[in-house]
């Protein structure tokens, strides 16, 4: 499939997709919500993606929603509105949220509004340390919108999150770490090189158990103590039926067998 405004690139089970509209500073019009739509479908069910890598082209991870296409094109046209904003959240608030493989931002450069809902999408997020960071929907009269607000609630302190919010203050990709928008910051120049590092480490581990992982984390999250307890069990043994026992008679046994120590690295997997 070709795609207009993202780019598709594949190697060695790490998937890359580039946000690609560099003239606009990547922000997301109607067609990139499309794309972004399909591929991810696409790339769910197959198998040479291991690891999702989510970038920018340019100067720019990605400037947001694109203010005319998403926007003012469409203030007299309720229902393509209403479409294109359910594409919008459905993309980044259920499909990339609840990617099936391990996913990671690689925040390039500038990142503003829309943009931090694909940030805290992803399971894990690195940035250049000169990426410029901004919630900017203060300054034009409006508030983060969509998902952006309580995508900002879940990763940030209260007092981070307001502030940002309320005042629309820019800060860099080192205060998106210290934050915890990020797991870390590193010099532009070394970015795509630490993320495919940290995306060749996840690629080595057991997929179904990266899979389960990330169900008993994300879905987990809004139950209480027992419904999570309950909902842990169930996967562990739904993980175990499927590994056909893997986990147990070889991460276990490779242990006992003094083959390896978990804390320092993975068992060697079947095959």
């Amino acid at each position: 499939m070709t795609y207009e405004t993202i780019k598709v690139e594949r190697q060695d089970g790490i998937t890359t997709v580039t946000l690609n509209r560099p003239e606009k500073r990547n922000a997301m019009s109607p067609q990139m919500h499309r794309e972004m739509s399909a591929v991810l479908e696409e790339l769910e069910l197959d198998d040479e993606t291991r690891v999702l890598v989510i970038t920018g082209a340019g100067d720019a991870f990605c400037a947001g929603q694109d203010l005319d296409k998403y926007f003012h094109d469409h203030k007299d046209k309720p229902r393509e509105m209403e479409r294109i904003r359910k594409l919008s959240n459905e993309w980044r608030g259920a499909k990339l949220r609840l990617f099936p493989k391990p996913t990671i931002a690689a925040v390039n450069g500038w990142c503003f509004g829309g943009a931090f809902t694909t940030v805290a999408a992803c399971d894990l997020a690195v940035a250049a340390e000169e990426a410029i960071f901004g919630l900017s929907e203060i300054n034009f009269g409006v508030f983060p919108g969509g998902l952006v607000t309580k995508a900002v609630t879940d990763l940030l302190r209260t007092r981070d999150a307001l502030y940002y919010i309320l005042t629309g203050d820019q800060f860099d990709g080192r205060r998106a770490a210290e934050i915890g928008l990020v797991n870390y910051a590193v010099p532009r120049q070394q970015l795509m090189a630490e993320v495919h590092g940290l995306a060749r480490k996840l690629a080595e581990k057991n997929p179904l158990s990266l899979k389960a992982a990330k169900e008993v984390y994300k879905l987990g999250k809004s139950m209480g103590w027992d419904e999570a307890f309950a909902w842990a069990i169930a996967k562990i043994n739904e993980l175990t039926l499927l590994q056909k026992g893997e986990w147990m008679e070889q991460g276990v046994g490779q242990f006992r067998g003094k083959q390896y120590k978990p804390g320092l690295g993975a068992y060697k997997k079947k095959g």
